[in-house]
């Protein structure tokens, strides 16, 4: 039998190291040729590592979440010896951090059948008896209920201690014998207080899963850490009557010419950002607050928050100002199956200068959308729902959606937030207006 030793790869482009975001196999597991081992993340895309042979896990290095430079050992493949002279068989295997080494989920015991590690192995990392954890404290249970009136069982000796602790035997699970209540009893009570007793016949689940932020969702919450911690918000909240919008956009929908996409409240909205931006420049902008420079960008590239199977994404249109309806439509389409199937690029999930968060038919009445940073505005779509709207004379059924947006209050004032969405909400109930060339 041989050793391969997997790699992290040099993926190109400058790339010094990746993240361990996926582990496909374990300790033990039987791998063919091209089967694929783990993926990697780098700041540019997520990378498959495939098996170079077939053959036995015998060892996994990293775990997930963990940040690895290109070069360094990740993974060891037992296979047939073929006679040929595998490169990094021989090499040593880089002891683990001692966090690495727990919160691995890979480094299960290995297998009888598994070949042994190397001696050097063994030796890097002794683990004599004396350093064996201590063991685990038990945790309170509770057990079935003591009937009404019912004494509870302890010796003279924890009787006493409890009465002296002040504490009330009634309120003790007993662990010992026919429940009889121990001195051990006593010191899990008076470290963690009573437990409620759990219904007949149900019992109480007191496990706690650990799950370590890594990849994509690593990255969402430092930009959304960052987007919080160094923009002051303000969101400002208005209501929108989109009757006559839907009724315009069911009628071009059935009226589509053959090969355009079908349309959705969003490619109606974008325009009505473009013509807004073109009143308003500075929402169109990203600031560099820590130069102290406001970039206000000519071309529209409005960010679209999508959510996929991997977390959230912002895949990007570009130059909305010089697209027409069916054509932010069809982009809109291209690029949010791209980021839901794992396809995007790089170049389409960046370089937004506004964005617009929508959660369709889940969007609820009002949100708090945050700031994609460094951009300066978000626009929150909520959903559209029936409602009582009083037209001048009586209350009449009208199909109203609440529009709920965030700005960056150092370089937005509140007035011209109000008068931004304003301009928007006045395009919507009035859709004609859309397609109006100034």
């Amino acid at each position: 039998m041989a050793m391969q030793t997997i790699k992290m790869p040099d993926v190109g482009e400058g790339v010094a190291e990746a993240e361990i975001v996926e582990w496909h196999v374990k300790v033990g597991d039987l791998v063919r040729e091209d089967d694929v081992l783990t993926a990697v993340m780098t700041g540019k895309a997520t990378v498959e590592i495939p098996s170079p042979v077939e053959g036995r896990i015998s060892w996994i290095g990293p775990a997930i979440g963990d940040m690895v430079p290109v070069g360094t050992p990740i993974l060891r493949i037992e296979h047939a010896d073929e006679g040929e002279d595998h490169a990094g068989a021989d090499e040593d295997i880089p002891a683990l951090a001692p966090d690495a080494a727990t919160e691995r989920p890979a480094a299960a015991p290995q297998p009888a059948e598994a070949a042994p590690a190397p001696a050097r192995m063994q030796t890097e990392r002794p683990a004599p008896a004396a350093a064996a954890a201590p063991a685990a404290r038990p945790v309170h249970t509770p057990g079935a209920p003591r009937a009404e009136g019912e004494k509870p069982l302890a010796s003279p000796a924890v009787r006493l201690r409890a009465r002296e602790a002040g504490v009330d035997l009634r309120q003790v699970p007993g662990t010992g014998p026919a429940g009889r209540i121990t001195h051990e009893d006593i010191d899990l009570f008076l470290e963690q207080g009573p437990v409620a007793p759990a219904a007949a016949g149900r019992k109480a689940d007191l496990s706690v899963k650990e799950i370590r932020m890594a990849g994509l969702r690593r990255r969402i919450a430092e930009q959304m850490s960052r987007s919080k911690s160094r923009i002051p918000h303000i969101t400002y909240v208005d209501e929108v009557d989109m009757t006559a919008l839907e009724e315009l956009r069911a009628g071009m929908n059935r009226t589509l010419k053959p090969g355009r996409v079908k349309l959705t409240l969003l490619p109606f909205l974008m325009r009505a950002m473009v013509k807004a931006i073109a009143d308003q420049p500075i929402f169109n902008a990203l600031y560099d607050d820590e130069a102290g420079i406001i970039r206000q960008h000519g071309g529209v590239h409005i960010g679209i928050a999508a959510q996929t199977p991997s977390g959230l994404m912002v895949p990007v249109v570009r130059h909305a100002e010089a697209r027409d309806i069916h054509d932010c439509a069809r982009e809109v389409v291209r690029l949010s199956e791209a980021a839901r199937t794992g396809t995007a690029l790089r170049e389409e999930l960046s370089g937004s200068t506004i964005t617009i968060s929508s959660l369709g038919a889940l969007g609820g009445i009002v949100s708090t959308p945050v700031i994609n940073h460094p951009e300066v505005a978000i626009i929150g779509v909520n959903k559209m729902a029936i409602r009582p709207h009083w037209d001048g004379t009586q209350f009449v059924p009208r199909k109203m959606m609440n529009l709920s947006s965030s700005f960056d209050h150092r370089v937005i004032d509140g007035y011209d937030a109000a008068t931004f969405v304003q301009r928007i909400k006045a395009l919507l109930e009035n859709p004609a207006m859309i397609f109006v060339e100034d």
